[in-house]
Formats: structure tokens, C-alpha cells, sequence
């Protein structure tokens, strides 16, 4: 299953008979069959879509998503037809104010941080002999946040209210060393100091930004199809136009997918590149291609091997059948 990018202003989208059309200028530059297709990016202002290939990609389950400038995603197009039952929506609002909403969100936050854990450990072990210093530093961090995922764990009331700002503190504690770890190990060249979101300038946080955005419009696609509200959060508050639990959500597929993506291709020498505050045309597409192996890539997953990208949509379902009660949802925690 392939994706395809639209990045260059002026692109059109369109149909012939049954393939996708990508043209520019009035040349066709892409064809490829409908069935082969998982989803659109668009990431370019001025490029224009055919009505009849909205039409067949939401027949057929094609998501389309829209990326503006910053890489933030603002838009996303998918048929109203392939969601699940009200039976779910409802079993979400009402697992908000009970002890499903509690273990929903402290799983979620569990799962990040164990596997900001597991990356570390993963990076550390070529560090053992190589450089003994940043190794014993590293050992030493890892400990440091492990500690907070015992006091995560413990923590428990009725309503996740009452304890949501216990947790996105311990939450914050165990990131700020996780990306304090990560800027002692990456090359001095790079410039990384520190995690930045908005305005981020920097290779590392920009190809940061990039690859959570992508990830970002997997996990919102996860979440629809499984027949969930991505506006009804449990650790991230309601917000007019915030998909709360897509952020929630995403959180425990940040390290094995983007972070762990972007480190490998920075120690291997990678040629990435910034111009003018952005991301060049070549570094985008060199982490598009790297970043699809990594969801086309297998992890142990409920005792078998299984693509990242069908855990995430496996994990989605997961969290329906703990909402309506019928499973307790346990978070994704890669291996190291």
C-alpha cells in the first residue's frame, strides 16, 4: 500500500477510471491504482482535487490529509460510513467521569514514557564500551525515569479529574530528561540543545515536527475507523477544534516510529539539511521514505509479529473494546 504526496503548488488530483491521477502543468507525473493506495498527504497550498476522486477515495477508505506549512495537520477528509457504532461514542463519554477513563490515560502516559525508556536503552547499548561516560550518564537517566513510571503507576482516584495534573507533571519530569539524554548523545553538529513545537528552526525539532505530523494523521485515521470520537480526550483537556484523544493517543507511538527514525538517520551520517528555517524538498522526501519503512516494519505485537502501522489501528480498536468494557487496554511498548 502506498501513499502519495502532493507538495508542489499548482498538483492536481484527479480520477481516471480506476487509478488516482496526479498531474502538473497539465502533465500526468503519477498514476496508481486505487487499490493500492492508503491514504493522501497534501502539504502545498494551490494544489486543487477532482470531486470524483474525493468521491472514489472515500468509497474505498483513502484518507486525505492536509499539512500546512509548519507541518501541523488542519484538515482531514474520510467518509462518515467506514466509523463504528454509537454503542463506542457512547461508551467514550460516559468512561470519562469512571475508572476507565483513569486507566485509559494513565496507560497512554505509561506507554510513552516506558518506551522513551526503551529508545535510551536501545541507543545505550552501542555506547557501553564506546564511550563508557556517556553510557554510566545514560544508565543514570534511565533509572531516573523509570522511578516515575512506578509513581505513575501507583497513582489512582475515581475520576481522571482529580489526578490528570499529577500525572502530565511526572509526565513532563520524565520527558525533560528523556530530551536532555538525547541532546548529550546526538552529534554536537546538529545543534540540538532541547525540544522545541512551534517556531522550531533546528534540523532536529523541525524533522521532529515533520514526523509527528505524519504520525499525527495515522493515528487520527486509526481513531475514526475504529469507530471513535477524536475530540473526546481523557488526559489532554476538551478544546473547540483540539482532537484530544488522537493526542493522547499518538503518545505511545512517538519514540518507536519518528524519534528512533530521525536519531538512526542523523548517526549514520545522513545528509539533512535547513534552509531558510525549513526543511529542504530532499531532506522531507529522504524521512518520508525512511519514516514509511518504519510503519511497514514488524514488531512483536500480542505474541506474534505485526506491522507498526496495523498496531496502531489494532491499538485503536484496543481502546473501544476497553471503553465499552469488554478488555483492559494495555499500551504499545516496543522492545529495545
Amino acid at each position: 500500500m502506498k501513499e502519495i504526496y502532493l507538495n508542489n503548488y499548482g498538483q492536481f488530483l484527479g480520477k481516471k477510471s480506476e487509478r488516482l491521477v496526479v498531474k502538473e502543468k497539465g502533465k500526468i507525473k503519477r498514476e496508481e491504482p486505487f487499490f493500492k493506495i492508503s491514504r493522501v498527504i497534501i502539504t502545498s497550498k494551490g494544489i486543487s482535487l477532482s470531486t470524483d476522486a474525493i468521491e472514489e477515495c472515500m468509497k474505498r477508505g483513502i484518507q486525505i490529509d492536509f499539512l500546512n506549512f509548519k507541518n501541523e495537520p488542519y484538515a482531514k477528509l474520510s467518509s462518515p460510513f467506514l466509523q463504528g457504532t454509537v454503542k463506542t461514542r457512547r461508551a467514550q463519554l460516559t468512561a470519562f467521569d469512571d475508572q476507565r477513563g483513569v486507566s485509559l490515560a494513565k496507560a497512554f502516559v505509561l506507554g510513552k514514557v516506558s518506551n522513551q525508556v526503551n529508545l535510551l536503552k536501545y541507543m545505550s547499548k552501542y555506547r557501553k564500551k564506546r564511550n563508557p561516560e556517556i553510557y554510566n550518564y545514560m544508565c543514570k537517566r534511565i533509572k531516573e525515569i523509570e522511578k516515575m513510571i512506578n509513581e505513575i503507576s501507583v497513582i489512582e482516584d475515581e475520576k481522571i479529574d482529580f489526578i490528570r495534573q499529577d500525572i502530565m507533571t511526572l509526565e513532563a519530569h520524565a520527558a525533560k530528561k528523556y530530551w536532555q539524554t538525547v541532546a548529550k548523545i546526538l552529534p554536537e553538529e546538529v545543534g540540538f540543545t532541547g525540544r522545541e513545537t512551534r517556531g522550531a528552526v533546528d534540523l532536529v525539532n523541525s524533522m521532529l515536527n515533520y514526523g509527528y505530523a505524519i504520525l499525527y494523521s495515522h493515528v487520527q485515521g486509526a481513531v475514526i475507523l475504529a469507530g471513535l470520537d477524536p475530540f473526546a480526550g481523557f488526559m489532554h483537556v476538551d478544546r473547540s477544534g483540539r482532537a484530544s484523544l488522537v493526542l493522547d493517543f499518538v503518545e505511545e507511538f512517538r519514540q518507536q516510529t519518528v524519534d528512533k527514525t530521525i536519531f538512526a538517520m542523523i548517526n549514520r551520517g545522513t545528509n539533512l539539511e535547513v534552509k531558510e528555517n525549513r526543511l529542504t524538498k530532499k531532506t522531507k522526501n529522504k524521512f518520508r521514505k525512511k519514516l514509511k519503512k518504519k510503519f511497514d516494519s514488524y514488531h512483536q505485537y500480542e505474541g506474534k509479529k505485526e506491522k507498526i502501522k496495523n498496531i496502531i489501528q489494532r491499538q485503536a480498536r484496543h481502546i473501544a473494546t476497553h471503553l465499552r468494557g469488554e478488555r483492559e487496554y494495555e499500551p504499545f511498548v516496543g522492545s529495545w
